[in-house]
């Protein structure tokens, strides 16, 4: 008999979320930056092996929200983690526990679903430092197993894999074995150009920018070509100055990277790509572009 369901992975905002599930399906279902707040939206990624169908759902990190964009990303936390099989609670095992990885801890304790905790990042700290962690989470919270991983390096990443399958109800394949993702191409396409204005802007530039797609035309798709204009969304004009850059030299990189990407993506030889950049004061407590941006 088959096994399959649907797991979480929660944890605080860098823990390694992403970095984990594009780890695991081996292809970029997540954009990944150093930023909070990152993921903002649930991402299934389907992992698929003999007998075994692991359906993983990426979750924003686990914050006190301020703002209605960051409410709705916690209802998604919420919502993710009663509706899945199992809960893997990433920590960043190579920072000190503080109120704030209580606070994600808390959340797991009252999901009350079989938690898998994975001590992500051990390849940055000295092996010494895990059993003292280890100890503190087994007496924090009944997990059915701890999982030390660097989700960078894959290390230990196939551990949990199969500790996550034993723990999986027996159930037929819920979707077509060949599928890797759920999510939408203009979604992804979104997603990718603010995974390199997070990038480029650095600590210039706070999270408090967005990418809405305005245009995705594929008319001409079979020949190989397909046009996208796509708005980023800024909070102040000075964000605006910095995402445009001297000359136009910042948005001229982040649209030749993110092009790049998206041709990968969609596997067109040609994309036109389109950027501009819009300001928009307050935008993350407006509700009808937080629909526009598809945060659910």
């Amino acid at each position: 008999m088959s096994k399959a369901g649907f797991v979480a992975l929660v944890g605080r905002p860098n823990s390694g979320k992403s970095t984990l599930l594009n780890q695991l399906i081996g292809e970029k279902v997540s954009i990944v930056s150093d930023k909070p707040q990152t993921t903002r939206n649930r991402i299934l990624g389907i992992l698929n092996r003999p007998q075994v169908q692991i359906i993983l759902v990426d979750t924003p990190g686990i914050h006190r929200p301020g703002y209605r964009m960051n409410e709705r990303m916690m209802h998604s936390v919420y919502e993710a983690m009663k509706e899945v099989d199992i809960v893997v609670h990433i920590v960043d095992a190579s920072k000190s526990f503080g109120k704030g990885e209580q606070y994600a801890l808390d959340l797991v304790k009252k999901a009350e679903k079989p938690a898998i905790l994975a001590l992500n990042k051990i390849d940055l700290i000295n092996k010494g430092k895990l059993l003292p962690q280890m100890e503190h989470f087994s007496k924090e919270h009944e997990y059915v197993a701890i999982v030390p991983i660097s989700a960078l390096t894959g290390d230990n990443t196939e551990d949990l894999v199969q500790t996550i399958a034993q723990h999986l109800p027996e159930h037929e394949f819920l979707y077509p074995p060949d599928y890797l993702t759920d999510q939408q191409e203009r979604g992804m396409v979104s997603e990718l150009i603010r995974e390199k204005v997070l990038t480029h802007t650095r600590e210039e530039l706070p999270y408090s920018t967005a990418v809405r797609i305005e245009e995705f035309e594929e008319s001409e798709r079979e020949k190989g070509f397909v046009r996208i204009t796509a708005s980023i969304i800024v909070d102040k004009d000075s964000q605006k100055k910095i995402v445009i850059g001297r000359g136009g030299q910042m948005i001229k990189v982040i649209g030749t990277e993110a092009r790049g990407d998206i041709q990968d993506l969609l596997q067109a030889p040609k994309v036109f790509l389109e950027l501009n950049v819009k300001v928009v004061p307050g935008w993350r407590d407006q509700e009808h572009l937080l629909d526009d941006i598809g945060l659910v």
